[in-house]
């Protein structure tokens, strides 16, 4: 590995979570990563911007400990989108060659794509990619690279990603804002994909699903080639919402249980497997069935899963030639949740396995970063290394960066579990119930996790 080597910035700016990873490649092409840094994403809801001000606050705050981390002066980014305004279609458009004579080039393909990214959209709509999927030569269909070729039309079958004006120029000016360039945006379901997927498995046939904090994305991958794309617009925030309001308690205790004791698969627990989270100042400590949480947790997955299963029923529609051989690759931070692959495998039918990003990962690499959490974050800086060419000098005295102050975290409610222990007055330790926990509802109570664990 050169001291010159090109390095690059993937920028995932998630519901729960803004990651900065800095990072280049060794000499076996593999991603070393020389920083991270993470903050919570104070202002974006469901992958859309809802405050600028607080997400270009989460911005610099992640990218500050990035450069303390790798010693570098950030100044481009590679960034993510998604967002329930994304949406996908597919697209034919041909051009005519001046000479048949001479062979296609990328200048010709260039052209084709030109005329595809002219198309006119919905009003306050913007084409995002315009993917090539296969082409055709005078009429010779399922040609995957046409360069070289001779011939006077050029046909290609596009597959095109869509997104709402406003909603990508709020991304970029809050980049922009936090004194950063864009270097490219990017659908974030592809960046996952580059991170989890192999190429085997896109050729075989395979379904990603990135289960965020705000959306659920989709890819579908044939012969190597996406054939289509999909945002859910909910994710793991709403279990964590579900739970809050099913078990009457706050948002951090929430999501502290979903983490610890949360399982997609209900039948596991036993009726008195019960856990005693603290009372809100001094009141008396509350009890949940671990059975119940599970019961509110399977309830919302199978929801995501069953809008995944429309969305692949969308793209086959009944071609058996469209066959997903590979099955499906769960990643993201939902992918985490105790039997979500069990459960997603036996809900679809379809093999399925969880996805981590450790594959294009140089030796070395830090545990936290093979995380589903990160599959986001380090597809888009590959994707930011494929396409950088200029080396960036490595210099940690390029800039002075004060350390960082540890902010003290506060204390998160000890939950404990335990079977058939006898009830003590104020004790927080887990003891069988028989009587009902489900009461209702409570409103007007919202906190922020400190540290999230899941996107």
């Amino acid at each position: 590995m050169t001291q010159n080597a090109p390095l690059a910035v993937g920028l995932d700016i998630g519901t729960t979570k803004i990651v900065a990873v800095v990072g280049r490649l060794d000499e076996h092409g593999k991603i070393d990563v020389l920083g991270i840094g993470k903050s919570k994403s104070l202002g974006v809801q469901r992958g859309v911007v809802a405050n600028i001000t607080l997400t270009i606050e989460s911005i610099q705050a992640a990218v500050k400990m990035a450069e303390e981390a790798s010693g570098l002066k950030i100044t481009e980014v590679m960034v993510g989108i998604a967002g329930q305004h994304i949406r996908s279609m597919q697209h034919s458009d041909y051009i005519m060659r001046d000479d048949a004579e001479a062979i296609i080039d990328v200048t010709d393909l260039e052209a084709l794509k030109k005329n595809v990214n002219n198309l006119v959209m919905m009003p306050g709509e913007q084409i995002l990619h315009a993917l090539p999927q296969e082409y055709r030569v005078d009429g010779d269909s399922n040609i995957i690279n046409p360069r070289g070729m001779y011939g006077s039309r050029l046909e290609a079958n596009f597959h095109i990603v869509v997104g709402q004006i406003a909603s990508i120029k709020n991304i970029a000016r809050c980049v922009e804002q936090s004194e950063l360039k864009v270097g490219d945006i990017t659908l974030e379901p592809l960046a996952s994909a580059d991170s989890v997927l192999g190429e085997d498995e896109k050729d075989a046939g395979v379904v990603l699903v990135d289960i965020g904090g705000g959306t659920t994305d989709i890819a579908i991958f044939k012969d190597g080639i996406i054939r289509h794309t999909a945002v859910i617009p909910f994710g793991g925030k709403v279990i964590t919402e579900d739970i809050k309001e099913g078990c009457e308690i706050i948002e951090k205790q929430a999501e502290l249980l979903k983490v610890k004791f949360g399982s997609a698969w209900p039948g596991e627990n036993k009726d008195n497997e019960i856990v005693s989270i603290p009372g809100l100042r001094g009141r008396a400590p509350k009890e949940i069935s671990l059975k119940t949480l599970s019961k509110i947790i399977n309830a919302r997955v199978k929801e995501i899963i069953e809008s995944v299963v429309s969305e692949i029923s969308n793209y086959q529609q009944n071609d058996p030639r469209k066959k997903l051989i590979a099955g499906i690759v769960v990643t993201g931070g939902g992918s985490q949740l105790k039997h979500m692959g069990q459960l997603v495998e036996y809900l679809t039918g379809m093999p399925t396995r969880i996805g981590y990003p450790n594959e294009h990962l140089a030796s070395g690499y830090q545990k936290e970063l093979a995380s589903p959490v990160y599959a986001t974050s380090i597809g888009l800086l590959s994707m930011a290394l494929a396409e950088t060419t200029e080396p960036m000098a490595y210099d940690p005295n390029e800039i002075v960066l004060p350390e960082s102050e540890a902010t003290p975290e506060e204390a998160a409610p000890e939950v404990v579990l335990e079977e058939g222990a006898p009830e003590q007055e104020g004790s927080t330790k887990a003891k069988p119930r028989k009587d009902p926990i489900w009461k209702g509802f409570v409103s007007g109570i919202k906190q922020w996790l400190e540290d999230d664990d899941i996107e």
